[in-house]
């Protein structure tokens, strides 16, 4: 389609959603309330169908979509102006903040090209392995940076790996049928690398809390519903999420490598691609060195924060024991000093060391330093609203009641379920939902639900056991285009059919569902010392 179609489309999508959002809007107002339904908690649904329908069809650009709840709580009576604007501005957005502020200093300095082609050589000795070599590159990358970046990072590295690999084919064909075999095998190998490179972006970005979004917005709506809670830390969430990444990322390959045949004359690729390549880049300059030590700290400094506990045994020790006794020796109660240190502080930190750090100078003679603020200004801000709109729909369902009705209502229907199935059905309905709405949204919006009918007295289970595969669900969107920015990314490149996407991502997304509920049980719940028969006290709010 022309550049014009597209754009009629859209216009057309765009036109469509502001209509059907506010028709949507002003039905659900002037509709009956639900028995039992507090009168702002129907106004809320009201504002959250719109902003879900703006955000479905970009009505409006989705961060503009996102500060509805600024102007819409207030004027509706749903939250006052103090209490929605905070949303705005919490821990988690300076968790994000910082990890891109970091992600943006490894792109500055060409650190990620490095880290991406070391890892692609070191797999890359055959066509299969050249696809696991890339998909093992871009979940690495995610877990650190955002899935969009890395996916737009790993796409033109796999685009000169597919024209160096049709040149090498064609090169030693010997005949016209060999050939036309050739270029068959590089249409298939294209759409298997993109997608692969899409996949394993999603995969790896649900393993660190500052991989996705969406882990970030299950740790706002963590802390605002269960205060007394333990703390979901960076490195308790990697010990869980992790292994499955792994084995997901290994199943994802050679479902995407099956079926995948062999080019003529090529048995194998020669590493000389990727040597020529490094050598171009030269030897590590001092501000690669630089982003990497900051990179290392960073990321060790988010694992070992907590102590790193399974099945009741302390792994590793935390640092963060030092600080809290530093608070404690300076007069912070001891009950509370544990909170005052968080990752984010270590995000900020990180990324506040990287302006004081100098780096080179410039043409000019100008010192530069690792980061400055021209390249802090391409910080995603779009997304960080996206993340308080998201936050403020979650605080608004507690503060009107709304999740609790509706968790009510849902566990009336699950109660007689077993722990497995209801785990096993929130990852489903997560993971499809995922496909056609922000997943953002979707977490905000559907994990206070889900706390409720946790701890509901139908239910009566621990929130964790469906807040945290719900969550993680929501990075295992694989069919659509649109359900994930790397699957819209890779779909651009013009390689992949969209049945091709379909069906790939339809097994993947199935796959998905049970490897996380499996995950579940083998390791979140010893991990984190979960019970299945018992409700913790602070989810109850009892002492």
């Amino acid at each position: 389609m022309s550049e014009t179609g597209n754009s009629n489309g859209a216009s057309i999508l765009e036109s469509i959603g502001k209509i059907a959002g506010f028709v949507v809007f002003v039905a659900i107002l002037l509709g009956p309330t639900p028995d039992g339904m507090p009168p702002s908690a129907k106004r809320l649904i009201a504002v959250t169908a719109l902003m879900a329908v703006f955000w479905l069809t970009q009505a409006i650009p989705i961060a503009a979509t996102s500060l509805i709840p600024l102007i819409a709580f207030p004027l509706m009576g749903i939250e006052s102006a103090d209490n929605v604007s905070k949303a705005y501005i919490d821990k988690n957005i300076f968790l994000f903040l910082g990890g891109f502020v970091i992600a943006l200093g490894i792109e500055k300095w060409g650190l990620h090209r490095r880290i991406a082609l070391h890892i692609v050589r070191f797999l890359g000795t055959s066509v299969r392995r050249v696809v696991l070599g890339f998909m093992v590159a871009s979940a690495f990358l995610s877990m650190w940076i955002s899935n969009t970046a890395s996916t737009l990072l790993m796409l033109p590295i796999g685009l000169a790996m597919l024209t160096s690999l049709r040149d090498v084919s064609l090169a030693t064909a010997e005949n016209e049928s060999d050939k036309q075999k050739t270029g068959e095998v590089i249409v298939k190998l294209s759409a298997i690398l993109m997608m692969g490179i899409a996949y394993a972006a999603s995969i790896g970005g649900f393993t660190t809390l500052v991989g996705t979004p969406t882990n970030l917005a299950f740790t706002g709506i963590w802390s605002d519903k269960f205060p007394q809670a333990p703390e979901v830390s960076a490195g308790s969430w990697m010990v869980s999420a992790v292994p499955v990444a792994v084995v997901m990322l290994v199943c994802s390959w050679g479902l995407l490598v099956a079926r995948l045949p062999k080019l003529p004359g090529v048995q194998s690729l020669d590493r000389g691609f990727f040597n020529e390549r490094l050598s171009e880049l030269g030897r590590p300059r001092h501000t690669e060195i630089w982003m990497a030590l900051i990179f290392v700290s960073t990321a060790a400094m988010w694992i070992f924060r907590k102590p790193l506990v399974f099945a009741g045994h302390e792994l590793v020790p935390g640092w963060g024991a030092i600080p809290t006794r530093w608070l404690i020796n300076w007069g912070i109660d001891a009950s509370e000093a544990h909170k005052w240190i968080h990752d984010s502080t270590v995000a900020i930190g990180m990324a506040l060391l990287m302006f004081l750090i100098p780096a080179e100078r410039n043409k000019k003679g100008k010192m530069q330093f690792l980061m400055d603020w021209k390249t802090a200004e391409k910080l995603p801000w779009g997304i960080l609203l996206l993340i308080g709109g998201g936050f403020a729909l979650a605080g608004a369902f507690s503060q009107t009641g709304l999740a609790e009705w509706l968790g009510h209502s849902f566990a009336h229907e699950v109660k007689d379920w077993p722990v497995w199935l209801l785990v096993a059905a929130v990852c489903f309905l997560m993971t499809f939902l995922t496909e056609i709405t922000s997943n953002v949204a979707t977490v905000s919006a559907v994990l206070p639900i889900l706390a409720g009918v946790a701890i509901s007295p139908e239910v009566n289970l621990d929130p964790r056991l469906i807040m945290i595969p719900a969550t993680l669900s929501t990075s295992c969107a694989f069919m659509l285009p649109i359900a994930t920015p790397p699957n819209a990314i890779v779909f651009g490149s013009g390689k992949i059919r969209m049945g091709q996407m379909a069906c790939y991502g339809l097994a993947l997304n199935l796959l998905g569902v049970v490897l996380i509920t499996l995950g579940t049980f083998l390791l979140m719940i010893p991990q984190m010392g979960i019970s299945v028969d018992v409700i913790p006290d602070w989810a109850t709010g009892r002492n």
